[in-house]
């Protein structure tokens, strides 16, 4: 029997939205800096928010063997996901966060990662998709939500704190960088294990392995924020802020990868359908 090839890097949807999405944005910044209209800066906000993201999301859903999501129950996670999460993560922190004091980053992390975790967990005790593969996917469509509508707010606050192009491009392209290490990776991560853990234990289950991904989580998610927030640092504190940060990415995607991996040949043996679980 003939073997599927695989798909050139160049035919792949995600190569493609990662692209193209990538020439349009710069094309529509040339056009604001040409033109010198900024009523055309908030089109380049939602293009420049939303590249990365779903690039990610559609690599990561290629990457599944055997897949049997829908790419339409994707997008309605990724979208859903993000708004519940975002809302819900700014009311929350808007209400509590002003009286934590130094745990107030801490904080943060617990909020953020609980709220992406809504529409996934909803998912996950539904029962439809059972493997770790299908978690994985949820997750990362839930973070990369979460990422792009949160990196709109930043870019309406830097169009405003400055009014110009230039301080909104620079957001966007930062922000849309390191979404695949923050918010995808965590949680991603979290999902990865919640669905593993089903998985091998044949039901529902929240176990130290679920509560350690998502303490890793937000142990990451802090200390990133910390990192981020250092006022005024020295020279020598901004390498060790840079590399900091840099090591928390390479942890974060490496993760992440390792449970892209390991789901995958579990999906190699996993049968769709969840088996029935004890009553």
């Amino acid at each position: 029997m003939a073997r599927n090839k695989p798909a050139l890097p160049f035919r792949r949807t995600s190569a493609r939205v990662l692209v193209g999405g990538t020439v349009l944005f710069f094309l529509l910044v040339a056009l604001v800096r040409g033109l010198g209209n900024p009523t055309d800066i908030p089109i380049v906000i939602i293009v420049g928010a939303f590249v990365v993201p779903v690039a990610f999301v559609a690599y990561v859903y290629e990457r599944e063997p055997g897949r049997d999501i829908p790419a339409g129950v994707v997008v309605l996670c990724f979208l859903w996901g993000g708004t519940l999460g975002v809302s819900i993560a700014a009311t929350l922190e808007y209400a509590t966060l002003r009286s934590l004091g130094a745990a107030e980053m801490f904080g943060v992390g617990v909020i953020e990662e609980s709220a992406k975790l809504i529409i996934p967990l909803g998912i996950y005790f539904h029962g439809r998709y059972c493997s770790q593969a299908d978690g994985v996917i949820f997750g990362v469509a839930a973070g990369m939500g979460f990422a792009a509508l949160e990196t709109i707010g930043y870019g309406f606050a830097a169009a405003q704190s400055s009014g110009g192009i230039g301080a909104v491009e620079t957001t966007l392209i930062v922000r849309g960088l390191l979404s695949p290490a923050g918010h995808g990776a965590w949680t991603g991560l979290v999902c990865a294990v919640l669905w593993r853990e089903r998985e091998k234990l044949g039901r529902r289950v929240v176990n130290v392995p679920v509560a350690a991904a998502f303490t890793t989580a937000v142990l990451f998610h802090a200390f990133w924020n910390i990192l981020v927030i250092q006022p005024g640092p020295s020279l020598i504190e901004s390498i060790g802020i840079e590399l900091g940060s840099a090591a928390i990415a390479l942890m974060s995607l490496g993760l992440l990868f390792h449970m892209v991996n390991e789901a995958a040949h579990r999906r190699a043996r996993f049968v769709p359908g969840c088996s029935p679980e004890p009553g």
